[in-house]
C-alpha cells in the first residue's frame, strides 16, 4: 500500500514538473516573442527617424539650391533672349556663343527644376538619361566643340539610376574637354553589352601629361559610377588629349 503511495505520489510531482515545465516554456517563447517585437520596433523606430532627417535635409538643400541658384539663372537666360531678341530685329544674326548660352541657360533652369522635384520627392526617380545625350551633343558643337557620338550595339532600356549616371558622365566629360581643351575634337561613344554599359568620352586637345588633381566633377562622376557597382577610369591619353571611361552594370529593366 505504501508503495503504490510513493508512486502516485511521484507520478504527481512528474506531472507538475511537466506542468511547471511547459508553462515555462511557452512564457519563455513568450517573452523572446515580445523581445523580438521591441526590437524590431526600435529597428523600425530608428529606421523612421533616419528617413526623416533624410527627408528634412534633402528639403532643406532643394531650398538652399532654389534661394541660391534659380534667380541667377534666370535673369542668365533673360539677358540672353533679349540679346538675341535684339539682334534679329537690327537685323544681324546672333553669334554661336550667344545661342549657346541661351540654349545652356534654358538647359540649366530645366536640369534645376528635375532636380528640385527629385529632392523633394521620396525616391530618386526621373532627372535625364541616355536619350538626351544627342542634345548635348549638339549643345557641345554649338559651344564650339567639334563633338561626334557613336552608340554599339542594341539600346536597351536602362535602370533609370544608371540610365542618369551615364548621361551624367558624358555631360561632365564634354563640359571639362570645352573648358580646357580648346581647339579640340571630342568623340562619345556609348556600349550597350550584355548586362553591362560603357561610357567612353575622348578628346584630343594638348593638355598636361599628368593625371589632374580632381575636381568635383570628376569626383561626383566617380562616386555615381563606384555607388553603382561600376569603375570609372579618367586620364590623359596615351599621346594627347583626355579620356574618360565608366564601366556600368546594366541588367535590362
Amino acid at each position: 500500500m505504501r508503495t503504490y503511495r510513493w508512486r502516485r505520489l511521484k507520478a504527481t510531482g512528474w506531472l507538475v514538473s511537466a506542468a511547471f515545465g511547459v508553462v515555462a516554456s511557452v512564457q519563455w517563447h513568450a517573452r523572446m516573442k515580445e523581445v523580438e517585437r521591441r526590437a524590431e520596433e526600435a529597428e523600425r523606430t530608428r529606421d523612421e527617424v533616419a528617413r526623416r532627417r533624410a527627408v528634412e535635409e534633402r528639403l532643406r538643400i532643394a531650398r538652399e539650391l532654389h534661394d541660391s541658384l534659380t534667380h541667377s539663372i534666370s535673369v542668365i537666360k533673360v539677358q540672353a533672349g533679349v540679346a538675341t531678341h535684339l539682334a534679329r530685329k537690327n537685323g544681324d544674326e546672333p553669334s554661336s556663343a550667344l545661342l549657346a548660352i541661351q540654349e545652356a541657360s534654358t538647359d540649366a533652369a530645366r536640369e534645376l527644376r528635375s532636380t528640385l522635384e527629385v529632392l523633394r520627392r521620396e525616391d530618386d526617380g526621373g532627372g535625364n538619361g541616355l536619350d538626351r545625350v544627342p542634345a548635348l551633343v549638339e549643345r557641345a558643337r554649338s559651344s564650339g566643340l567639334p563633338t561626334h557620338l557613336t552608340v554599339r550595339g542594341e539600346v536597351r532600356p536602362l535602370p533609370p539610376d544608371v540610365d542618369q549616371a551615364a548621361y551624367r558622365v558624358v555631360q561632365e566629360a564634354l563640359t571639362n574637354a570645352s573648358r580646357h581643351a580648346a581647339g579640340a575634337t571630342a568623340t562619345v561613344e556609348i556600349t550597350y553589352a550584355h548586362g553591362s554599359l560603357t561610357v567612353r568620352v575622348d578628346d584630343d586637345g594638348t593638355g598636361p601629361r599628368h593625371a589632374p588633381v580632381p575636381g568635383f566633377g570628376l569626383i561626383g562622376m566617380r562616386e555615381r559610377v563606384t555607388a553603382l557597382g561600376g569603375r570609372l577610369t579618367a586620364r590623359p591619353g596615351e599621346t594627347r588629349g583626355f579620356s574618360v571611361l565608366a564601366e556600368l552594370p546594366a541588367a535590362a529593366s
